[in-house]
């Protein structure tokens, strides 16, 4: 069990606990567990990304220690949508227990399904859709359509004896959407009517004001860009963007062009998305990426991954020319997509690489080609005064995001005192109409390294960054273990810190004195001279080079 910071106490019968595992001050990983009457209730089970300062990682997982020895009570898990950051730990949280049963719309199901494939796992699902209720133990469940950037978005309404809550996943009110599924503000008028006792609300765009644009803007402004181009054309967004994909397909079309996916996850999905019917391909538009190289330059539009800058993703691999489509001069790239907070850095990298190589690189920055897929400050204002509800937990967002929503709610009239301001592992009970902090868990970052789940720590990344940055330098060394004299080295190699090991001979002499100072002080051990051996080498490189590199001695005690 993690360590509680605060502890709760214990859950009383028809008291609601509410504890979110993840998504409240970071944009990912985002979970939330409901606890009524012994049993639990999981919505949405997503990855965060790493940032560079967690070199190696592939993924960051929510903490599943507070749930891990009470799986057997968890009823469900439900998925509000399929994108990454709410389905994309599903898989590890299957392998603990593997007959969760998983409840999502059509498509969100199919993304997962198809996910867990690639894991070996067979899923248990009940597929539901807008106007659905489920009755699972303790809880009734009502789905509501909620608009979002990817089809089949659900906001969840969840009952229990303690009261209604009302959580949205992720949405926004894009009142002429693509697929004409707009968010239902009559379900969210009606359920305010009766009664919504805690409205846990996405906070994402929370400090935007106004409101979020058109998807439907996008399309002409995608098919100018296109139209303009003199050479190939590369597109990148989010490997689960229906509705963007669909807007490029269309755009290609209107300007004779023919279009190769490219990406493992942007093929798989798309291919799920046209089998449902959710992504329209009109007729022959579609081509296999080895052979679009045989089209004329200006008659392919590549659609790939790689708009956060993700360095094993396809545009990132075409920045750093390590992939079969090379950019040059007269290649436009458009990145369809928002700056996940975290990834500035590593996609302005990819920007200037692509750039350097000759391309015209079109962004949200100087071109209308991507619009949110989350509820500005106006948008979100409208939903509190429809639901008029008595308590609100912001969700999805860093801490400025989740501030700026707590202010929206506390403008339309909610009291401050009813307003919480969470953290991961913060516990909030509901009872009587009212929400409030009980507790706070010390919830960790369990990070996915290749095939390890959990086994890397943070004392390992901050090793990996040392390395990184300051280099590596290894002491070799045997000694007699009764006088401390050197009978071999010392031999001292380093890495990523000085272009020749001849600049270690100044501290070498200093290495066999303090050695030999050691062992007439009494010390007889390895591990002791080692630590003796590190200390000296240490402060050495530190008064002379101002680095702290890592020092691996090896003491071998003759």
């Amino acid at each position: 069990m993690p360590h509680a910071i605060e502890d709760a106490p214990a859950l009383e019968p028809g008291t609601l606990r509410v504890t979110p595992l993840g998504g409240l001050g970071e944009v990912g990983r985002n979970m939330a567990v409901f606890e009524i009457d012994g049993k639990l209730l999981i919505v949405d089970c997503g990855v965060l990304f790493p940032e560079e300062h967690q070199p190696g990682v592939d993924l960051i997982l929510p903490d599943f220690s507070p749930i891990r020895d009470r799986l057997d009570d968890v009823v469900a898990v439900v998925l509000t949508h399929g994108h990454e950051d709410h389905i994309g730990a599903v898989p590890y949280l299957l392998r603990l227990r593997a007959d969760i049963p998983l409840i999502g719309s059509t498509l969100t199901l199919a993304l997962i399904e198809a996910k867990l494939k690639e894991h070996r796992i067979q899923p248990y699902t009940l597929a539901v859709k807008e106007g659905d209720t489920e009755k699972l133990g303790p809880f009734e469940l009502e789905f509501v359509a909620v608009n979002h950037s990817i089809p089949d978005a659900l906001a969840v309404v969840i009952r229990t004896v303690a009261g209604t809550v009302l959580h949205t996943g992720d949405f926004k009110m894009d009142q002429l959407p693509l697929d004409g599924r707009i968010t239902d503000l009559r379900a969210f008028a009606r359920l305010g009517e009766a009664g919504v006792d805690l409205f846990m609300t996405d906070s994402t765009n929370a400090d935007v004001p106004g409101f979020t644009p058109r998807e439907r803007d996008i399309g002409a402004v995608l098919e100018s860009v296109i139209a303009k181009a003199p050479r190939r054309v590369i597109v990148a967004s989010f490997s689960s963007h229906v509705h963007r994909v669909q807007q490029v397909l269309d755009a290609a079309v209107a300007n004779g062009r023919q279009v190769a996916l490219m990406g493992r996850s942007m093929v798989r999905n798309m291919g799920i998305a046209a089998d449902l019917g959710y992504l329209k391909v009109p007729e022959g538009i579609l081509i296999d990426y080895k052979k679009a190289a045989d089209l004329p330059d200006d008659r392919i539009v590549y659609m790939s991954t790689g708009s956060q800058g993700e360095p094993m993703a396809v545009l990132a691999r075409m920045a750093n020319l390590d992939h079969q489509v090379e950019v040059g001069k007269g290649d436009t790239v458009i990145l369809a997509s928002s700056l996940i907070p975290g990834n500035e850095n590593a996609v302005f990298r990819v920007i200037n690489g692509l750039i350097s190589l000759g391309a015209t690189v079109v962004h949200k920055g100087n071109a209308k080609v991507h619009v949110s897929g989350h509820a500005a400050a106006g948008e979100l204002l409208y939903c509190y005064n429809i639901v008029r509800p008595k308590n609100v937990m912001p969700v999805h967002g860093e801490a400025r995001h989740l501030v700026a929503n707590q202010q929206l709610a506390i403008d339309t009239g909610v009291p401050e005192e009813r307003t919480i301001l969470a953290e991961n592992g913060t516990v909030v009970d509901l009872r009587d109409g009212e929400a409030r902090i009980v507790g706070q868990l010390d919830l960790g970052e369990v990070y996915v390294d290749g095939s390890s789940v959990g086994q890397i720590t943070d004392a390992d990344l901050k090793d990996r960054r040392i390395l990184a940055e300051e280099g590596f330098i290894s002491i070799f060394v045997a000694v007699d273990a009764q006088t401390g004299r050197v009978v071999v080295g010392p031999e001292i190699h380093a890495r990523g810190f000085a272009p020749d090991d001849s600049v270690f001979d100044a501290v070498i002499p200093q290495v066999v004195k303090a050695l030999t100072e050691a062992a007439e002080n009494g010390t007889r051990d390895s591990h002791a001279f080692s630590q003796v051996v590190r200390r000296v080498v240490g402060r050495w490189v530190n008064t002379q080079h101002r680095r702290r590199p890592m020092i691996v001695p090896v003491v071998i005690v003759a």
